[in-house]
């Protein structure tokens, strides 16, 4: 059998405790409790939960002393060879000393339970920052950078106990801490970091000829980091390379400069229309080049040329606010948001006989976020669905429907920001969306709903043979409209206009459908999904009620709904979105952003 091209694999997007089952939700809680527990016998204080992933979780703490350390749990359920991972990533921080990354402080076992407790890095990691400001500055930009390629240069020298260049396999704005004090970062979470078997130059690293004739160096050792970050010699199984992370390096700056959370938009939101410095932005683009052997010229560029760059005069100038290209509406919410993104009809955006190259990994997080998700797309195809799924990091609620059609877009929208103070962030996110919408050209329709899990009503059954059952007390959350909000009848987006999802295969009882058809005919937006799984039916909503006379009818309805579900049979998603289709906005097909660059004479330009 040969080897598959993946070892091991993971994504960054976390399910929200909301969704998981009573039963889930509750071991989770109790093992979050044990870990703080475990740390406070340990003698550390003021313990919080900090971030999660597909293999374990990571805690904060205060020693006696005052000192800040990080605490990394591997989650217990893991196969015994993932559990080591984390010993190998003690041994792997061990090798590097750079001042930009917080060192290794032990690696211990409580109770069978590993724990890597390393320095605490101050700050808040770059995802965070980019979510909450938007773009950040051109200046800033480029003073991350600095402080990337520098330790990309140190990682590239053969030094340690190993002598041989050291690969981090996991760049990405997450993994970046960044102190807003003194604009330094601090590169986190080397999991996936292993030597390199091949230099830069793309010689093979080898201490003697032995090494050189074994297999190791006909396998890749290669982790697979964040696929919405990691180049396409990594994610293709290549040997493993500091060139890796160049690629982890320029798909994070791409991301911070331009407010997305992945590095496929470059084709049609290039760095050279980010109004970063000319030679900076063409690098980048370079770095992000389908050629790999101009990749590899910016590369060497980059690492070369960024002192000098970076020396560059620059300040942050006032930028005018983004308009926004299609409308976002911020009310202040009274309770917490927990958004969850569901996103249908993605199939048309696959090429038509695309290779599927991932089909030999064996993996859950890959099946559910890649493989069905965004393998055989193109790589515009790819940014827009990363576009949507990052308007579901903010507190918001509603819908999208994008329709693309020969002469270009039209895009309605029903977007609701639950906190005013992240609107210019969030219009930036939206713009993405459209823009990278506008570059793609194919005939179809998309359709996204963003719900508030914590509205998500559980309903549990001890087998797929049992009916679901409603709990007592059990109601579609909704909201009302103070006034009547008035519209062209003839312009409504009815539940039943597209007809049935085609990537939807669970099949509603005639009596849920009925009710929703006589909700289409109240005025209201919304969404409702059934996930039936075969021992718990999730049923995720969203409403507003638009004509606040016909209240009684509508609740009448949602009961109606609820009522009918005992008699769901078979298993798979259902869902319907109703918008008011006040202002479709209509784009033609626009390839590329145009070229904007930082002014070569900034201060004149600040005076103006």
């Amino acid at each position: 059998m040969p080897q598959a091209p993946l070892q091991q694999f993971y994504i960054p997007e976390e399910q929200s405790i909301y969704l998981l089952s009573h039963g889930d939700a509750r071991k989770l809680k109790a093992w979050v409790a044990l870990c703080q527990e475990q740390l406070e016998q340990l003698g550390y204080r003021e313990i919080e939960l900090v971030g999660k992933g597909a293999y374990g979780f990571v805690f904060a703490g205060v020693t006696a002393l005052g000192d800040d350390y990080v605490f990394k749990f591997t989650r217990v359920n893991l196969p015994h060879h993932l559990q080591d991972r984390l010993e190998e990533e003690a041994f792997m921080l061990e090798q590097v000393d750079h001042p930009r990354v917080p060192r290794l402080i032990a690696f211990q076992r409580v109770r069978h339970q590993s724990i890597l407790v390393m320095q605490r890095a101050p700050g808040h990691n770059l995802e965070e920052v980019s979510l909450r400001e938007g773009r950040l500055s051109p200046r800033l930009v480029v003073r991350i950078a600095d402080q990337l390629a520098d330790i990309l240069r140190t990682l590239r020298r053969e030094f340690g106990p190993a002598g041989k260049p050291i690969v981090h396999g996991d760049i990405k704005p997450s993994n970046l801490v960044f102190d807003a004090r003194d604009e330094t970062i601090a590169l986190i979470d080397w999991g996936s970091s292993v030597f390199a078997q091949l230099d830069a130059n793309q010689q093979f690293v080898a201490a003697n000829v032995m090494e050189l004739m074994s297999d190791n160096l006909q396998q890749t050792n290669a982790r697979l980091g964040d696929v919405y970050f990691i180049g396409e010699e990594q994610l293709n199984g290549a040997l493993s390379s500091p060139r890796f992370d160049e690629q982890g390096a320029a798909g994070t700056l791409y991301a911070l400069a331009s407010a997305q959370s992945c590095r496929f938009g470059h084709r049609a939101i290039p760095a050279t229309s980010l109004g970063l410095p000319v030679e900076f932005a063409r690098m980048l683009d370079g770095m992000l080049d389908p050629d790999p052997r101009l990749r590899m010229r910016a590369g060497d560029h980059f690492i070369r040329e960024m002192p000098r760059i970076a020396r560059t005069v620059m300040i942050d100038l006032p930028e005018p606010a983004e308009a926004p290209l299609v409308p976002v509406w911020a009310r202040p919410a009274g309770r917490e948001i927990d958004t969850v993104v569901y996103s249908s009809r993605k199939a048309f955006l696959r090429e038509e006989g695309a290779p599927e190259t991932l089909n030999d990994v064996n993996d859950v997080q890959l099946d559910r976020y890649y493989k069905n998700f965004m393998q055989g797309m193109g790589e515009t195809e790819k940014a827009f669905l990363a576009a949507v799924s990052r308007l579901g990091r903010y507190p918001v609620v509603g819908g999208l429907a994008v329709r693309w059609e020969s002469d270009g877009v039209y895009i309605d929208t029903s977007l609701n920001l639950h906190d005013p103070e992240l609107k210019a962030a969030f219009r930036s996110a939206v713009n993405n969306m459209v823009h990278l919408a506008r570059a793609i050209y194919r005939q179809g329709i998309f359709k996204s709903c963003l719900f508030n899990a914590r509205d998500t009503l559980h309903l549990e059954r001890d087998s797929q043979a049992e009916p679901f059952v409603l709990e007592p007390g059990m109601r579609l959350h909704y909201e009302v409209s103070a006034v009547p909000e008035l519209e062209d009848r003839t312009r409504l987006h009815s539940y039943f206009e597209d007809g049935p999802d085609p990537e939807e295969f669970l099949v509603l009882p005639e009596a849920i459908i009925i009710a929703l058809e006589a909700l289409n005919e109240i005025h209201h937006t919304g969404m409702i999904i059934f996930e039936a799984l075969p021992r718990h039916l999730k049923i995720h909503s969203y409403y507003r009620l638009l004509d606040p006379s016909r209240e009684d009818e509508f609740r009448a309805r949602l009961e109606e709904i609820l009522e009918a579900v005992g008699r769901i049979e078979g298993l798979g998603v259902s869902g319907f979105m109703k918008m008011p289709y006040k202002d479709t906005r209509f784009f033609p097909h626009a390839e590329r952003q145009p070229e904007r660059f930082y002014p070569r004479n900034p201060r004149q330009v600040a005076e103006e």
